[in-house]
C-alpha cells in the first residue's frame, strides 16, 4: 500500500507545482513554461501601457496627453512599480523555477534545504515545497528531518503542514507514529484539514489492522456533509471494513448505505464528483489515494438497482 502512495505522489508532483507568494501556478508538460509565462507577462504589460498612452494622444493631442500624464503619474508608476515586484520576484526564484521545470527532484531538495537550512528562510511555502519533494522522493526521513528542525525554529508550520508530516510516517512504515500524529490533532487546525487529518487517523488505524476503531472513525465520517469524505468513509467501510468484522456486519450495513446517501445528497451526480475531485486535486493529501477517489466514485454512480457490494470483491483484490 505505501508503495502505491510513494508512486501517486510522484505522479502528482509531476503535475503540480506549489504556491509562490500569491500566486498557485500549475503546469503539465505541454504547458507553458516559467520563463515563457514570465516573458509573455511583460509584453502584455508593455502592450497594455502603450495602447493607454497612444490612445491618450490621439484622443487628447500630444500637448493634452503630456499634461494629462504630468497630473496623473502616480497611477502609473504604481503600475510599473507592480510590474517590478514581480520580475524582482521570479528572478529571485529563477533557479527554483528552473528545477521545477526539469522535475529534478534531488537537485530541487538540495536547494530547497540550502534555502530553508542553511539561509534560515523557513518560509511556509519553501517549507512545504521541500516536504512535498521528500515525498516525491520517498525520502520519509527526510520529512521526519525538516519537522524536527521547523519544530524548533518555526513550530506553527508543523501544524499547517500536519497533513504532509502524517502522511510521511505511514510512507516510512511507521504507522503507530501516525496513528499518534493524527490522533493528537483531531480538534486543531481550519476545519478543512482538521476533516482529512480524521480520514488519515482512520486510514491509519485501518492499514494498522485495528478494524473495529477504525470502523468507527470511518462510520462517524460517512455522515459528515463533506461529500468527498463521506463517500470514501462509507467506500473504505464497504469494500475494506465490513469483510474483516463479520460480528458487526448488519450494523455497517446500514452506516455504509446512510453514508453513501450523504455522498450522493452533496453530489448527486457524477459530473458533481468529477467537479469537486478536480477541485482538490492539486492537494497533495488527495493525490496520494487518487486511486481509492477513483474506485470511490466508480462505486458511488453505479446503476441503483445494482448494490454497493457488488464492487467490494474487485476493490478488495487492490489494496
Amino acid at each position: 500500500m505505501s508503495g502505491y502512495i510513494q508512486e501517486s505522489t510522484k505522479l502528482w508532483f509531476c503535475k503540480h507545482c506549489q504556491s509562490f507568494g500569491s500566486v498557485h501556478f500549475q503546469y503539465r508538460r505541454k504547458s507553458l513554461k516559467f520563463q515563457s509565462v514570465f516573458i509573455l507577462f511583460n509584453i502584455i504589460f508593455v502592450i497594455f501601457m502603450a495602447i493607454i498612452y497612444f490612445s491618450s494622444a490621439l484622443i487628447l493631442g500630444t500637448d493634452m496627453a503630456l499634461i494629462y500624464w504630468s497630473s496623473n503619474w502616480i497611477p502609473f508608476m504604481a503600475l510599473v512599480f507592480a510590474l517590478a515586484a514581480f520580475d524582482c520576484f521570479y528572478f529571485a526564484n529563477r533557479r527554483l523555477y528552473a528545477l521545477l521545470e526539469k522535475e529534478d527532484w534531488p537537485a530541487l531538495a538540495y536547494y530547497l534545504e540550502g534555502r530553508i537550512f542553511r539561509q534560515g528562510k523557513f518560509s511556509p511555502r519553501l517549507v512545504r515545497l521541500l516536504a512535498n519533494t521528500y515525498l516525491v522522493l520517498s525520502d520519509s526521513l527526510g520529512v521526519m528531518s525538516l519537522e524536527n528542525k521547523i519544530a524548533k525554529a518555526k513550530p506553527a508550520l508543523i501544524e499547517s503542514n500536519a497533513l504532509v508530516f502524517g502522511i510521511a510516517r505511514i510512507l516510512g512504515k511507521d504507522i503507530s507514529g501516525a496513528i499518534r500524529f493524527f490522533g493528537s490533532r483531531l480538534n486543531s487546525g481550519k476545519p478543512g484539514q482538521r476533516q482529512w487529518m480524521q480520514w488519515y487517523y482512520a486510514f491509519a488505524l485501518f492499514v494498522d489492522r485495528q478494524y473495529e476503531k477504525a470502523a468507527v472513525e470511518f462510520a462517524a465520517m460517512a455522515k459528515m456533509n463533506n461529500g468527498v469524505l463521506a463517500g470514501l468513509s462509507a467506500f473504505f467501510l464497504d469494500s475494506r471494513i465490513l469483510k474483516s468484522l463479520f460480528g458487526i456486519r448488519m450494523g455497517l450495513e446500514l452506516v455504509v448505505k446512510e453514508g453513501r446517501n450523504c455522498a450522493l445528497q452533496a453530489l448527486p451526480e457524477k459530473k458533481d464528483w468529477d467537479r469537486k475531485i478536480a477541485g482538490i486535486s492539486s492537494e497533495i493529501h488527495t493525490a496520494v489515494i487518487s486511486r481509492y477517489i477513483e474506485e470511490t466514485g466508480q462505486w458511488l454512480y453505479i446503476k441503483k438497482d445494482d448494490a454497493p457490494g457488488r464492487l467490494r470483491t474487485k476493490a478488495a483484490r487492490t489494496v
